[in-house]
C-alpha cells in the first residue's frame, strides 16, 4: 500500500467521522426540540384541564408560548434548527440505515424517510412562524384538519381515502402505545453508560409518555375515520380539540389530567434521548 492510498483512506475515515459527528450532533438537538414541544403542548393541555380553556394545546400554542418569552424568537429559531437537525438525521437513516443489526432493512429505511418528511414539515412550519408567518406554524391544528378532511372527501372516493387515512393514524397511534409500553425504546439506548436510576427514570418517562403520545394519535384517528362515515369535515379534530374531548368522556377532566402529564412526561423523555440515545 503506497503512501497516496494511506492519505486517500485517511481521509475518507476522517470525512466519515466528521459527518458522523454532525449526525450525532443534528439527531440529540432535534431530540431537544421534540421534547420542548411536547413539554409545553402537556403544559398546556393541563392549564385546559383545570380550567383555562383559553389557550391552545397544540404546537401552535407551544409556538405562541414560546414567542411571548424573553427572547422568543431566538428561542423560535433555535427551536427549528433542531428540528431540521432531526429530520437531516432521519434522511441519513434512510440514505445509508440506522444504527442496530436491522437499520438497512428496506423497511426501516423507509419509516425512516417517512419521518424525516414529518420532521421537515413540522421544521418548515416552525421556522416559518419565527419568520413572521404567524399562519403557518401557529395556525389551528383543529382547523388544519378540518380544512384537509373537507378537501380530501372532495376528492373522488374521498370517503375511503379519508376513512383509510384515520384508520392508519389509530393503527400507528396503538403502535407507538404498545412499544412503549413493551419498551421497545430500550434497544436504541446506551444503557452500558446509564445507572440503574437513570434506567428506571427513562423507563417511567418513555412508558408513561410514549402510551399517552400513542393514546393521543389513536383518538386523532378514530375522529377521523368518524368524519368520513358521517361525511362531515367538522369531526375531524387535531391536537387541542382531541385533548379536550379526552375531559367529555365519564372519567371527566381527570382523564385529560392523565395524557397531558404523559405528554409532559413523553417530554422529559426525548430529553433523555438527547442524552443516551444510541445514534
Amino acid at each position: 500500500m503506497n503512501a497516496r492510498t494511506v492519505t486517500v483512506r485517511g481521509r475518507a475515515n476522517a470525512r466519515r467521522a466528521a459527518n458522523g459527528s454532525v449526525v450525532d450532533t443534528a439527531a440529540r438537538w432535534g431530540f431537544v426540540a421534540r421534547g420542548v414541544i411536547y413539554l409545553l403542548v402537556g403544559v398546556l393541555a393541563l392549564h385546559i384541564a383545570f380550567g383555562g380553556g383559553g389557550r391552545q394545546a397544540d404546537r401552535g400554542g407551544a409556538l405562541a408560548e414560546l414567542a411571548g418569552q424573553p427572547f422568543g424568537a431566538v428561542l423560535l429559531w433555535a427551536l427549528g434548527a433542531g428540528l431540521v437537525g432531526m429530520a437531516l438525521w432521519r434522511l441519513s437513516e434512510a440514505l445509508f440505515g440506522a444504527s442496530g443489526p436491522d437499520g438497512h432493512k428496506t423497511g426501516k429505511r423507509l419509516l425512516s424517510g417517512g419521518r424525516c418528511l414529518f420532521y421537515g414539515f413540522v421544521a418548515y412550519s416552525v421556522l416559518a412562524f419565527a419568520a413572521g408567518d404567524r399562519g403557518s406554524g401557529g395556525g389551528s391544528s383543529d382547523q388544519q384538519s378540518r380544512d384537509v378532511t373537507a378537501r380530501a372527501l372532495e376528492a373522488p372516493g374521498g370517503q375511503w381515502i379519508v376513512g383509510l387515512a384515520g384508520v392508519g393514524i389509530a393503527v400507528a397511534g396503538t403502535w407507538v402505545a404498545v412499544r412503549a409500553a413493551l419498551r421497545k425504546y430500550r434497544k436504541h439506548l446506551k444503557r452500558s453508560g446509564m445507572s440503574h436510576r437513570a434506567r428506571r427514570f427513562v423507563d417511567v418517562t418513555g412508558v408513561g409518555g410514549g402510551v399517552a403520545r400513542g393514546a393521543l394519535f389513536a383518538a386523532i384517528g378514530v375522529f377521523v375515520v368518524r368524519a368520513a362515515i358521517e361525511y362531515e369535515p367538522d369531526q375531524a379534530k387535531g391536537f387541542d380539540d382531541t385533548l379536550r374531548s379526552f375531559a367529555d368522556t365519564p372519567a371527566g377532566p381527570w382523564l385529560l389530567v392523565l395524557v397531558a402529564a404523559g405528554l409532559v412526561l413523553f417530554g422529559v423523555f426525548s430529553f433523555a434521548m438527547a442524552r443516551w440515545r444510541r445514534v
